[in-house]
Order: C-alpha cells, then structure tokens, then sequence
C-alpha cells in the first residue's frame, strides 16, 4: 500500500504555500488508495512549540485533509514527533561515526560563507573538508574552545534520480555539496539525517514537498543506501510565488490560514488551491475528497506558481 505524509514544521502557522503542499501530498496517497503519516518536523525545540503543532493539526483538519497515524492521533510506527526521536538519530550518527564515515567539524556558518570554496545556486556554501583531515590532537584542541557539528564524508560520486513530477535529476555529492552536517554544534540533528530515518521508519513510500528541497534529495539517497533502508519515491512540487513572483515565506506572514480562516471556507480555499494546481479550470469551492479520483500528477505545473492578484 501506498504511504504518503505530511511532515510540517511548527515555526509558526502554515500560509499558502504549505496548504498547497498538504493537498497534493494528500491527494497523491489517496489517489492511489493509500494511508497518509503526519509527522511534526520539531527539529529545534526552541523554534518549534507544541502549541503550534496543535494548531496545524487543527488548520488540516479544518480543511478535510484527514491523516491516519501520526502527530497527537498516535500509531503504530511513533513517536511522531521528531524531538521525541533523538536517540534513533544519536544512534544513526553513533554507527556511521563507528564506520569512519562521519567526523567532528568545528568550521562555524560565518567561516564558511567567508571562505573561498564554491556555493551552490541557493547560496549555500559547498564544504571544502576543512575539518575532514584534522589528527586526534587537533580535533581535542579545537574541542577545547567550540563543540563540534558531525559532518558525513561524501564520495566524488553522482547521484541521479528520477522525480514523479520533475523527471532526471543528478548531483555529484563532492563539488555540488560536500560532505554535510548530521548533528549541529548545539545538538540538534539535521533534517537529512531525520527525515531519512523517520520516512523509513514510518514506511512512506511518496514523498511531496517543495521543489526547494530538490536539490537535498541525492544527499538523502546517499544515506538510505548507507543505512540500508528503502528509498521511497519522489515528487517535488512548483513552489507558490506572489503576483510579483516573490516565494511565500512564514517570516513574511504570506496569506496565513489564520487570514484565511476568517474570510473564507474550507471549501472555497481548498477550490481555490486546486485552481493553481491545475486540477480544475476555475477556483470554484471543492472538498479535497471530491478531488481524489480526478487526480493526475500530469495536471500540475512543473514551474513556479503565481498567484494571481485578488485570488486569495
């Protein structure tokens, strides 16, 4: 059977972009017949209260999109609750450090920016092995002043896949990313490692998110294979962009469902969202369940979104 999920993080309330994702992962599982796994993505406890994980448990429900396992419902395969699931990635990072494939880092986030490696297209530093070769004397040092982050070491390899909705993507893990964080310097394990463990552990065979996270997927393959797990399937999704093409951001209180709950109903936003995903010709008011058996990964748009002036 097919398994979907949605897997939010509860930095604050969900807007636009985030329900637009929700529908489609949802529609996409039970298109095909299959379950959907809620799990709360609360990496950072500082970031991420529980009361906002309420409160996205009740904008979803408010909207019909209904899960089966997961967040405050419970199940089977939890916690679903990532800051409750730090001893599974402790655990992770223990044996792939015990294989001589992870080491201590000790570069801080300005040191790399200002250095004179290579960035990605989404500006982010490519890692240069700074701490990769450091002796057991310079690793006690630098530990003297700074804890360290845990870094996985990559190959010079490329990785390809193919995206349900995007097509062919490849990476070559060393000059496209280099070797990346498994834990930071505070203690908070990274979402590559996290959403790797928690999608196998949780059995998701689809995974729908934003196509801003395309770029993390062959990171993450990587450690399916080291982990021996089962890599589900992906599909990445054209992201929401304002009339003026600026991305939505929760920073920027982009259309939060708050606003929208106060102006319009479940029917006429959930109507609305299928109209930019091209499941119906015109934004007239619709249940998610009355889109499942129209649905067609082959509708959606492959490119950004804009929504259009006075829509929402």
């Amino acid at each position: 059977m097919e398994v979907g999920r949605f897997a939010p993080s509860p930095s604050g309330r969900m807007h636009l972009g985030n329900l637009f994702c929700s529908l489609l992962a949802w529609l996409s599982a039970r298109s095909a017949g299959g379950r959907v796994v809620l799990r709360i993505e609360d990496l950072d406890p500082l970031r991420c209260p529980r009361a906002f994980a309420d409160e996205i448990e009740r904008d979803l429900g408010w909207l019909g999109l209904f899960w089966d396992e997961g967040g405050s419902l419970g199940g089977p395969r939890g916690p679903y609750y990532q800051q409750e699931r730090t001893a599974l990635y402790a655990k992770a990072c223990g044996l792939l450090a015990g294989r001589g494939l992870a080491y201590p880092c000790f570069c801080s986030r300005a040191q790399l920016h200002a250095a004179s490696a290579p960035h990605r297209e989404d500006g982010a530093p490519v890692y240069p092995g700074t701490c990769r070769a450091l002796t057991e004397a310079g690793r006690a040092e630098r530990a003297k002043t700074r804890p360290p982050a845990l870094r996985l070491m990559v190959p010079n390899e490329t990785v390809a896949f193919t995206d349900g909705h995007l097509g062919r993507y490849a990476e070559n893990l060393a000059s496209d990313c280099g070797d990346f964080i498994l834990r930071r310097s505070d203690g908070v394990h990274a979402y590559q490692l996290a959403v790797v463990l928690d999608d196998a552990a949780m059995g998701v065979t689809q995974v729908v998110r934003g196509a801003d996270l395309l770029s993390s997927t062959p990171r993450q393959i990587y450690l399916y294979r080291l982990l021996g797990l089962p890599v589900p399937r992906f599909y990445h999704l054209p992201l929401l962009t304002d009339a003026e093409g600026r991305r939505l951001s929760k920073r920027d209180g982009d259309v939060s469902l708050e606003r929208l709950r106060q102006k319009y109903t479940p029917e006429e936003v959930v109507g609305r969202l299928a109209f930019l995903a091209g499941l119906q010709p015109a934004p007239a008011p619709r249940t998610a369940q009355s889109l499942v058996e129209g649905f067609a990964w082959e509708k959606v748009p492959r490119e950004d979104v804009r929504i259009p002036k006075g829509l929402f």
